[in-house]
């Protein structure tokens, strides 16, 4: 039986919350606005750009949503080429989960409202661990499942051998929505009883529980 684990991008495998932070608020500087505190950034993470913006900007037109996400899009890349600046590191014991689940028979995807050029697992050496990637350039924001269900069929997995392993309620609800366990984990931008209450079985403190979760 194939056995597929589907992990979200940033908070839960890559920390680029100060990246995100800065390219957020830049992109709404460029617009004159006033940038979003950083708590409510940290709460968008997981949705698609244009998705994030109108949660972020309820009041403004389909145009601005738009152009605000671009602007953002072109603020990320010009952050993560920056030498200046911090990388954005894999979090503690993630290279070891990833070498251990494919070592055990899993394979490995990635589901993240990421675009395909923002996904950065080259940079980490990381792009031949993972058999099918599902970013926001393909399908709808999470919660909606297209992107688990396109990992899914890539993959050769159904639902009940499959997992997704993020840090948000919006990767727990995609999780329910397309019928696979969900596992959150506690580094990243959602607290863990709200993972549990958006329907995840566990959440991991560290990387050696989260193994021992998704092993079963």
């Amino acid at each position: 039986m194939v056995k597929l684990a589907v992990f979200d991008c940033d908070g839960t495998l890559i920390d680029s919350q100060v990246n995100i932070l800065r390219a957020m608020a830049s992109s709404f500087e460029r617009h004159g606005l006033v940038p979003p505190p950083d708590h409510a950034t940290r709460r968008i993470v997981g949705l698609s750009l244009v998705e994030s913006m109108q949660v972020l900007l309820p009041g403004a037109d389909a145009d601005l949503h738009h152009s605000l996400a671009q602007d953002y899009k072109h603020a990320f890349q010009r952050l993560r080429t920056d030498r200046s600046l911090d990388p954005e590191p894999l979090y503690d014991g993630i290279a070891e989960t990833l070498d251990h689940l494919r070592d055990t028979g899993w394979l490995l995807g990635v589901a993240t409202g990421k675009s395909d050029r923002g996904l950065a697992l080259a940079h980490h050496g990381l792009t031949g661990h993972f058999v099918t990637l599902q970013t926001a350039d393909r399908h709808p924001s999470k919660p909606h499942p297209a992107m688990l269900r396109a990992a899914m069929a890539e993959a050769g997995a159904a639902p009940a051998a499959t997992v997704i392993i993020g840090d948000t309620v919006y990767d727990m609800a995609m999780g329910a929505n397309a019928g696979v366990r969900a596992i959150g984990v506690d580094w990243g931008y959602h607290d863990g009883a709200e993972l549990i209450e958006a329907g995840a079985i566990g959440v991991a403190m560290d990387a050696a529980a989260l193994r021992r979760l998704i092993d079963g």
